[in-house]
């Protein structure tokens, strides 16, 4: 599914959701606190839709970089395509590479690939081997990357925006709160109430979405940086010892 596509429809079915869990509250009790939050007016069903939908982020990014850490260790797979390069076992580590379907992987495949293209075309000069297996990972890694930060942007625009739809929110419920204020003789009551509430929920909800939103994000992030650094020390180490196997 197209990422824009996949974008509407979670925008529609999470509005939709959200906007039927705010009608419900305006059904229950008066006392309760559910009521309590349908009275902070209709910005706050935008604001469950946004919540909603930085937690189905979270879920969808949580189980692409479970995918992307692949089966298994990967230090002693790592360990494992050493073993199989210092006994010329090429081929085989290739099908652990397949077998482990990770980001890393995926890298270690396409510089085991560049290496039989080398081997089979005779090239010898140990620095051109080397470069071309850094420029095979280089070329792996960025079509890894999207992979990795795919929707990341996102939960960091969904954060923005949360808390500026409850600022939103807060500015209408003054709004609402000076307007009973500013009747002539006694203030109305309900309607100041009414407008204090709407701003304090507004707001409660906006921080909540926000908060959600960028420490989700830099955890993500910092994972993605983790995966770039755990690829890029793996892909050395391999590419140097596969310089060295070939200089024997």
């Amino acid at each position: 599914m197209k990422q824009g596509l996949f974008t509407a429809i979670l925008i529609a079915i999470t509005y939709a959701v959200s906007l039927s869990f705010y009608v419900w509250m305006g059904t229950t009790s008066p006392d309760s606190m559910f009521h309590a939050v349908y009275k902070g007016g209709p910005v706050v069903s935008v604001l469950m839709a946004l919540i909603l939908m930085v937690i189905a982020y979270i879920v969808e990014r949580i189980i692409a970089l479970n995918k992307a850490s692949g089966k298994g260790n990967i230090a002693e797979f790592v360990k494992s395509l050493k073993s199989d390069v210092d006994n010329g076992q090429i081929d085989s580590a290739i099908s652990k590479c397949d077998d482990h379907q990770s980001s890393l992987a995926a890298v270690m495949r396409a510089v085991f690939e560049r290496y039989k293209v080398l081997s089979i075309h005779h090239v010898t000069d140990r620095e051109k081997k080397i470069s071309e297996m850094e420029k095979a990972v280089e070329e792996a890694t960025i079509m890894e990357m999207p992979l990795l930060e795919k929707n990341l942007v996102a939960i960091s625009t969904i954060a923005s925006i949360s808390t500026m739809v409850g600022l939103l929110g807060t500015t209408m419920g003054m709004i609402r709160a000076f307007t009973a204020m500013a009747t002539s003789g006694a203030p109305d009551a309900v309607q100041l109430s009414l407008g204090i509430s709407e701003a304090l929920f507004n707001t409660a909800l906006g921080i909540f979405g926000g908060i959600i939103g960028i420490v989700t994000y830099n955890i993500f992030t910092h994972k993605v940086d983790a995966f770039t650094y755990v690829i890029d020390e793996a892909a050395f180490y391999i590419i140097q010892t596969l310089g060295s196997a070939k200089s024997e």
